[in-house]
């Protein structure tokens, strides 16, 4: 009988642990009580998954899924172990947050201190709207890195060679594994750009890492896992370095060169592994690497790369490569004492695209049509004579004969010689069998490739395809409409965004590649609309406080080589400091960007108070790049001043900080009047000398007296016609007159306006074929003419909230509470958009039957929204076939109104 008992024990632990494995594979859901709400999209640090992260109290989040009507959470439980049964069996855990009444989906790990190198899961149960306890999420994990510079084994080492020296660095180690492998993570560092490789292959799938810094203020590494790619047995690392930002060869205006940075470029690198005996062990750079150049002959992110293919070197990452030949390596110290660990979206080749067309001028020479603009690389297959030179030119636009031009984007370059065209990567062919290239450290701003050599070869159109390149920030919105004119223009602004998406938002991928911080807080809506791109904002954020000076002063732009610290990098552009952190957290619901930036925004509005006694300031760029009527500078620069102190009392009453918040309010308020006393001519109801820029900046940024708010738009609206409705504007009152209009009952103007395509309008570029938005509203200018910019990029932000109504409730955060005012606007049959907000998918969706138009609406899980539905002409609003007032508040669910 004890035998039996004993085989039933056994038997039952077995089914035990085979249902725990089970689970863990599949992630499985726990369902506590009524089956309704389904945890899902688990996330730490608004990642999945994350390895290397740093952060002690990293956040936590989590979204529902559940179309019930009403369907919310009154509670939650986190807990987190470091073993993943644990969770299962709720034993020992690490950490366990307990039942709290609270609708959060977004909290902060508050338990033990976390430990370096460790892998902590973590899962979430809930209580549903009704209390009872619902269901439970599936086991997601995060792993954390060095998380304290003391914990690097690795040195910081280079070649010997200096910053002029031209070939890149190759870098190899070998090391035996002796003992069985459980895991393995390559932690590595650089200054300048870096390619991986263990034991023949390539490691990941990232381009360009590690993003760009302040490199003398703070180093990022990366996480890799390479269990599956270390043996036991012999192994081979290999690093590849190039320049990137670090060591900037070529000379242009923004004097990249002389970076106080500025150096040949390094590495350090731990591998960390650890065995099935519970041991561990750590291959690091040190002086017994070995170092090389090869086949890459010249890089820079700024031009192109150059590529010698008989000076390829067969397996050299591999174990069985003899480098007796090689040279040693110098160590180096570390370019600062901050090396923190990359924690966002990575830049990879997310799109690969066909050649559209191909025209063959003669043997050697080729014009490859894309088909759109784009930032990226191209990968070429090649055939031809040992020695033949092959030159790939990437541009824009195309000569009359056909030819690529590059006039319109190498104007700020500043070459020494010919040695080094503009954005055209060089191939010397080895001759010997067909070479694939595709450069490793750079890339460029194009549509046209021209390929061209010195000796005959032979191209087909497959022979080259362009990977669109950028940050890979998941899709967050989508958007369809009945007029083509709208698609289009909102697929032109996503392509332009994505184009300036490299760890940092830039102006344009071909003339600059700069962060210029207007542009990036005049596209923020945009961006946040349409893109998950909290992770790069707050690196881009940190970017901003390494720049900042004691002072306050921030650069026109960021990261900077020390260029931008001059006259006109006023709040109109520097107001990034204070806007992204605050868009951010209405977006996500998430206070930490503020709680990072807090200091930063009080030094940056000291400094703008500093010099504005009058409560008025002339710092700043102005409306650049204006169609025709220029905005005076005191008032456009004193709006974003006032916009500064508005929003910083704002976050000081959030974070608790009452006697700033009073301060700062009391500030706003001073300098609101000051603008309304010296700007506003109240018999007239107008600003400055009344052009579209100054009125409109006037009532999207809340400087109108509430009295008066009406007949402003009124006004405004008159002036566009006044116009022939057309835009008279430059950057600022880009980002401003669409919101201006349609959220103060000029709506249909708005839409008109938007859809214009006629010069000057955005609907222009379009119809003389852009496929990204444009520097210029005059596409034929003289300078300012880049194919592929961002700053007039507010209109892809306005689909959003001026058809579809969809904005952030500042009183509950992170679309908590959706406000919901769609406009259906007369020429617009059917416009819908949705939105993957933090809890969830929001649908804004209208559609006209004859005289009536039907709207429909979805609220996701745990969130409410407060909706108003355009009425005019004593028209009514059903919902369920019921009469019902068109403002309401609603519980998540799906609904549709009949307006009639």
């Amino acid at each position: 009988m004890d035998e039996n008992l004993n085989a039933q024990s056994d038997f039952a632990l077995m089914q035990r642990f085979y249902l725990i494995i089970i689970l863990i594979l599949l992630g499985s859901t726990f369902v506590y009580g009524q089956p309704d709400n389904e945890v899902i999209d688990l996330q730490c640090e608004h990642l999945v998954n994350p390895l290397g992260v740093d952060e002690r109290h990293p956040r936590l989040s989590w979204r529902i899924q559940n179309d019930t009507r009403g369907a919310a959470q009154s509670a939650y439980r986190v807990m987190v172990a470091t073993d993943s049964t644990q969770l299962l069996s709720e034993g020992e855990l690490l950490w366990d947050s307990g039942k709290r009444q609270s609708a959060e989906q977004l909290v902060s790990y508050d338990g033990p201190e976390l430990l370096p190198f460790t892998r902590y899961y973590w899962k979430v149960v809930l209580w549903n709207e009704a209390g009872e306890a619902s269901s439970s999420s599936g086991i997601n994990h995060f792993e954390t890195g060095m998380v304290n510079m003391a914990n690097w084994q690795g040195t910081w080492i280079s070649d010997r060679e200096d910053i002029d020296h031209l070939p890149a660095g190759y870098f190899r180690k070998t090391f035996g594994v002796e003992k069985q492998i459980t895991s393995a993570r390559v932690y590595i560092a650089a200054a300048g750009l870096y390619e991986l490789h263990l034991n023949g292959s390539r490691v990941g799938d990232h381009r360009l890492d590690p993003m760009y810094t302040r490199f003398d203020r703070r180093n990022l590494y990366v996480t890799y896992d390479v269990t599956e790619q270390l043996k036991q047995g012999d192994n081979a690392l290999g690093v590849i370095l190039g320049n990137g930002w670090y060591n900037h060869q070529p000379l242009a205006v923004w004097n990249f060169d002389r970076a106080p940075w500025r150096a040949r470029p390094s590495f350090c690198l731990d591998l960390r592994i650890t065995y099935s005996d519970g041991s561990t062990e750590t291959i690091q750079s040190d002086g017994s690497w070995r170092s090389n150049t090869g086949p890459v002959i010249r890089n820079n992110i700024y031009t192109a790369e150059h590529y010698d293919s008989r000076l390829a070197i067969d397996d050299w990452d591999t174990p069985s490569f003899i480098d007796t030949a090689w040279k040693g390596v110098t160590l180096r110290a570390a370019p600062s004492n901050q090396v923190v660990s990359q924690q966002l979206h990575p830049i990879r080749n997310v799109q690969e695209i066909a050649a559209k067309s191909l025209q063959k001028v003669n043997d050697s020479v080729y014009i490859f049509d894309m088909g759109q603009n784009m930032a990226g690389v191209t990968k070429v297959k090649l055939s031809g004579e040992q020695g033949t030179t092959v030159r790939l030119k990437h541009g824009e636009r195309l000569y009359p004969d056909g030819r690529v031009d590059l006039s319109n984007i190498d104007v700020y370059y500043r070459p020494k010689d010919d040695s080094e065209p503009f954005q055209t990567d060089i191939v010397i062919l080895k001759g010997e069998e067909p070479l694939e290239f595709m450069p490793r450290f750079n890339y460029k701003g194009f549509r046209y490739v021209e390929v061209t050599s010195d000796k005959p070869i032979q191209l087909k159109q497959d022979d080259l395809v362009a990977y669109f390149m950028h940050s890979d920030v998941p899709v967050k919105g989508t958007l369809q409409s009945s007029n083509t004119m709208i698609n289009k223009l909102w697929e032109a602004t996503n392509n332009a965004y994505l184009s300036n998406l490299f760890g940092y938002p830039t102006d344009c991928p071909q003339r600059e590649k700069n962060g210029w911080t207007g542009d990036g807080h005049f596209a923020i809506e945009t961006a946040l609309y349409n893109f998950d791109g909290i992770t790069v904002y707050e690196k881009w954020l940190a970017d901003h406080r390494d720049e900042q000076q004691p002072n306050g002063v921030l650069p026109d732009i960021i990261p900077t080589g020390g260029w931008g610290y001059g006259t006109a990098n006023g709040t109109d552009w520097t107001s990034t400091i204070v806007l992204i952190p605050w868009n951010l957290y209405l977006f996500y619901g998430d206070l930490k960007p503020l709680q990072d930036n807090y200091e930063s925004m009080k030094r940056y509005v000291g400094y703008v108070e500093r010099l504005s006694p009058e409560r008025l300031t002339s710092f700043g760029r102005g409306d650049w790049v204006p169609v025709k009527s220029t905005s005076s500078l005191e008032y456009t620069s004193s709006v974003y001043y006032f916009v500064d102190a508005t929003i910083l009392a704002k976050v000081a009453k959030l974070l608790n900080k009452q006697e700033d918040h009073r301060y700062y309010q009391a500030l706003a308020a001073k300098i609101r009047q000051a603008i309304n006393d010296k700007y506003l001519d109240k018999q007239l109801v107008s600003y400055g000398s009344g052009v579209q820029t100054e009125l409109s900046m006037a009532l999207y940024w809340d400087v109108v007296p509430d009295e008066l708010r009406a007949k402003l738009a009124e006004n405004l609206a008159k002036r566009v016609e006044q116009d022939d409705m057309h835009l008279d504007v430059g950057v600022l009152g880009a980002k401003a007159i669409l919101n201006a209009l349609s959220e103060n009952g000029q709506a249909e103007t708005a839409y008109k306006l938007a859809v214009q395509d006629t010069y000057p309008s955005w609907g222009w570029w379009i119809v003389n074929g852009a496929t990204t938005l444009q520097e210029n509203w005059n596409m034929d200018a003289e300078r300012d003419i880049s194919d592929n910019h961002m700053m007039f990029g507010e209109i892809g932000g306005w689909f959003f909230k001026g058809l579809g109504g969809i904005y952030p409730d500042e009183s509950a955060p992170g679309f908590k509470n959706i406000i919901l005012k769609p406009n259906f606007v007369a020429g617009l049959d059917d416009f819908s958009c949705s939105f993957n907000s933090p809890y969830g998918e929001i649908v804004s969706s209208w559609k006209r039957k004859g005289k009536k138009v039907y709207y429909s609406v979805t609220i996701p899980p745990n969130a409410s929204a407060s909706v108003t539905i355009p009425v005019q002409n004593n028209r009514k609003v059903y919902l369920d076939n019921k009469l019902v007032q068109p403002d309401m508040q609603l519980s998540a669910g799906n609904y549709e109104f009949r307006v009639e």
